[in-house]
């Protein structure tokens, strides 16, 4: 079952819905036969069991009550706030479990658990919230997996929370509302935060297909503290039609050879400009690197000369 995104429920149906922390990481079904084995199965149907290693453990929790069980595997950063980049280390190990082994060791993921679709019965067809009491009651919480609790109204007070400590967003459901499979369903609301900043323009992709002759992307950066214009991220939404063309027309008249960003990003098919266009974008979180994840294009800064606007580069990022 998925979530819609949307916004909060009218305040006064907030009581009608828990709220659960949205989870950045990899969404896995978990089967326990009750014979002590696991197995995972990612959105896709994929086998992923033998990429999660120190998951096994759980296949034993509880003894001989079969059950499936519906959550996200996470890889947590050093203030235990989930970071996708590092689960992509992760991801793509099935099918070699001696690395698989060996990257356990260094980088552990852990298990959020957030439903229950079958205890000794099918329970697909009871309310969430009859689901949630009934899985909380197992317990299950160990070294690698754990059952975070979900808050039943107070949903302006659960996002603003999140928002405070640095987390992706909440998901809205219905106390009501049955499991779905592979529905997108409006009885789960998915409210991602997203931050916003400056930036500036420093090149552009072309578009294909019904793009072809417009920008596609743009290729934007933030100056870094030693005053170097480093790349982070192209930027591919966002744009109405008419915007995109007349940023179009502004992109052909600050065309150059020479790229403005240092280093070079490995880009290919880039068309440089010279960095003179600030604009706004939002996006969910950094990499590691400090690339924008998830960015879209919120408008153009002309009030901002290029000089003066506020697009540097955070201090703790290379």
């Amino acid at each position: 079952m998925l979530a819609t995104p949307g916004r909060l429920p009218p305040a006064a149906q907030d009581a009608r819905w828990a709220y659960e922390t949205k989870q950045d990481g990899q969404r896995t079904v978990v089967y326990l036969p009750g014979d002590g084995t696991l197995r995972l199965r990612a959105r896709s149907g994929e086998d992923i069991t033998a990429a999660y290693p120190e998951l096994q453990p759980l296949g034993g929790e509880l003894g001989r009550l079969p059950a499936v069980l519906d959550g996200e595997v996470l890889a947590l950063d050093d203030h235990g706030r989930a970071d996708f980049q590092l689960l992509q280390s992760r991801m793509g190990l099935a099918h070699a479990p001696a690395r698989a082994a060996r990257m356990a060791a260094r980088v552990p993921v852990h298990l959020v658990l957030f439903d229950v679709l079958h205890l000794e019965q099918p329970l697909l067809t009871v309310r969430y919230a009859d689901r949630r009491a009934r899985l909380e009651a197992l317990a299950l919480d160990g070294p690698y997996w754990s059952t975070p609790g979900a808050v039943v109204g107070h949903g302006a007070e659960a996002l603003r929370a999140t928002r405070e400590h640095g987390l992706e967003g909440v998901v809205c459901k219905r106390l009501d509302s049955v499991y779905e499979p592979g529905v997108r369903s409006r009885a789960w609301i998915k409210i991602r935060n997203m931050r916003a900043e400056d930036v500036l323009v420093g090149g552009w992709l072309p578009g294909k297909g019904r793009l072809t002759g417009l920008p596609g992307a743009v290729l934007v950066g933030q100056r870094s503290a030693d005053g170097r214009l480093r790349y982070v991220g192209g930027v591919g939404t966002g744009w109405s039609g008419p915007e995109r063309a007349e940023l179009a027309a502004l992109l052909r008249a600050a065309a150059t050879d020479t790229c403005p960003f240092d280093p070079v990003p490995p880009v290919r098919d880039a068309h440089w400009v010279l960095p003179r266009l600030v604009g706004e974008v939002s996006y969910s979180t950094r990499t590691r690197a400090g690339l924008l994840r998830q960015p879209s294009w919120l408008r153009l800064r002309p009030d901002l000369a290029p000089e003066e606007s506020a697009a540097d580069l955070p201090e703790n990022l290379p």
